[in-house]
């Protein structure tokens, strides 16, 4: 009988055409070798390399299933370290140093987010003691700034000469105040404050708060006010750069955009001539923009400038829509408040 010629192995990983069952096997391997006659088809593989091919194909199939299941299971984060999103949005500064604005996030640089949208940021939250106020009646608003850990703070950086700024208006922004409170030794700040008409009133605090381990966090959180009664909310003006207030005339020059730096410059005149600017907790100015709608919170501090010289400001605009601009300068000892619609496209 003559010999059967070699079998071709198969090629690795690939798939062997697998011999007809009545191929005859050789003695003690239990596999199918020949092929039937006439078929001219090779004679398949043996036990060993089928399970050669097997091991390294698993072996493929597991680094590509390993690959993909790391790619959608990233690894977890190290203690200790901080991801972008982990901030809370706020920035640490040296207390009354230089021009900068609260109330964005990472400094406007990133997703330029608008302050003053919630009660609690960064650890911090703001906790009134009552939100009711009768309108048109002299009342007082106390509340505290507790930690993390619900403890009253009491450690303020001061920034343009006071430790705490507190701004209130009514949602349809109208009725702006800048007031100062004054804090006792438990952490409660107390201020007079006058809700002059019925409606629903934003109060935001603006502050640089300090922690035990001596960082610094510039926050805006937010609170509504209520004063009940008839609320009949008044038109936003129409967009215009001079406004005309107490017999001065100021104007600005430079529009915001969203997202980049733009330099907007104020100059108050009495008459026709510029108007004697004095310093007002530290500045020539100062400038809070709120955004119809949400009320999202801008405070800007002006650049440093001599007297004579126009206020300017570096505003970054949290996002299109129309804003009302605030422009606090002080004349003669009496502070006085412009205000301005301006459109962000």
């Amino acid at each position: 009988m003559p010999e059967r010629p070699p079998t071709p192995p198969a090629a690795l990983g690939g798939v062997a055409d697998a011999p007809p069952p009545s191929a005859g096997p050789l003695p003690g391997d239990g596999l199918p070798t020949g092929p039937l006659p006439g078929d001219g088809l090779p004679a398949g593989p043996d036990r060993s390399t089928l399970r050669l091919a097997a091991t390294v194909g698993g072996l493929v199939l597991a680094i590509l299933l390993g690959f993909g299941l790391g790619r959608a299971n990233p690894p977890p984060a190290v203690p200790g370290a901080v991801s972008p999103a982990s901030t809370g949005g706020q920035h640490a500064h040296a207390p009354g140093t230089g021009a900068h604005d609260h109330g964005t996030a990472a400094d406007q640089a990133a997703s330029s987010d608008a302050g003053g949208l919630s009660v609690s940021a960064a650890g911090y939250t703001l906790a009134p003691s009552a939100g009711e106020f009768a309108a048109g009646r002299a009342g007082e608003f106390r509340f505290q700034i507790r930690d993390e850990r619900r403890r009253p703070v009491t450690r303020f950086a001061v920034v343009h000469d006071k430790p705490l700024h507190l701004i209130v208006v009514r949602r349809d922004l109208t009725g702006y105040q800048h007031l100062h409170p004054t804090m006792g030794a438990d952490g409660t700040w107390t201020v007079p404050l006058t809700l002059p008409e019925p409606g629903v009133w934003r109060a935001y605090a603006d502050f640089t708060a300090l922690a035990d381990d001596g960082r610094q966090t510039a926050v805006t959180l937010g609170v509504d006010l209520v004063a009940p009664g008839g609320y009949t909310p008044r038109p936003l003006p129409p967009a215009a750069t001079t406004v005309t207030v107490d017999g001065f005339t100021a104007g600005y020059e430079g529009t915001p955009q969203v997202g980049t730096a733009v330099p907007v410059r104020f100059r108050v005149r009495a008459g026709q001539t510029p108007a004697a600017l004095e310093r007002y907790l530290g500045a020539y100015g100062h400038l809070v923009a709120l955004r119809e709608g949400d009320l999202g919170y801008l405070h800007v501090h002006p650049e440093p400038s001599a007297a004579g010289d126009p206020v300017t400001f570096q505003v970054t605009a949290p996002g299109p829509g129309r804003y009302r601009m605030y422009l606090d300068f002080q004349v003669a000892g009496e502070v006085r408040t412009a205000e301005f619609t301006v459109t962000v496209p």
